[in-house]
C-alpha cells in the first residue's frame, strides 16, 4: 500500500438508490478516480459528469480507520455528510442562500478494502433530514478497483 501515499488510479462503479416521499430513483456511474492514502486514512477521489449541463462535480470520500466515511460534493452547492454506523451526526449544506444543517441516520454502513489487487467495497444506507423532517432515504453502493 506504499504506492498508495502518491494516489493510484482505480476504476469505480457506484450506484445510488434514492427514496423521497413517494419517488423512487436509481442512479448507476462507472467512472475513473484517484485513491490516496494519508496516514491510516483513505481518500477516494472523482469527477461525477451531468449530463444536462456537461459539467463535473470534485467527490471526495473519506474513509477513517475507525469505520466513519465523510461524503463531500463540491458544486455550486457544498455538501458534506458524514456516516457513522447507528449514529445521528449532524452534517451541513452549503448552498448558495447560506448554510443549511442536515443531518444523517445511518442504519447500515460497511466498508472493506482489500490490497492485491487494490480494491474496495462500501455500502451505506442513511436517512437525511433537514429542519427534524424526513428528506430521503438513500442507498449507496460503492466498489473500486486499483
Amino acid at each position: 500500500m506504499d504506492q498508495l501515499s502518491a494516489g493510484v488510479p482505480v476504476m469505480i462503479h457506484l450506484e445510488t438508490h434514492i427514496k423521497q416521499e413517494e419517488d423512487v430513483s436509481d442512479y448507476r456511474l462507472d467512472v475513473d478516480g484517484q485513491l490516496v492514502q494519508m496516514g491510516r486514512t483513505l481518500y477516494l477521489r472523482y469527477l461525477e459528469p451531468n449530463k444536462e449541463t456537461g459539467e463535473q462535480t470534485p467527490v471526495t470520500m473519506k474513509f477513517t480507520p475507525e469505520g466513519e466515511v465523510h461524503l463531500t460534493r463540491n458544486a455550486e452547492a457544498e455538501l458534506r455528510l458524514h456516516f457513522v454506523s447507528g449514529k445521528r451526526v449532524t452534517a451541513r449544506y452549503n448552498t448558495p442562500y447560506g448554510i443549511m444543517p442536515i443531518e444523517t441516520v445511518t442504519p447500515y454502513l460497511e466498508t472493506s478494502f482489500k490490497e492485491r489487487p487494490f480494491s474496495g467495497n462500501v455500502k451505506i444506507d442513511y436517512l437525511l433530514y433537514a429542519n427534524n423532517d424526513l428528506v430521503g432515504n438513500y442507498k449507496i453502493r460503492l466498489q473500486f478497483t486499483a
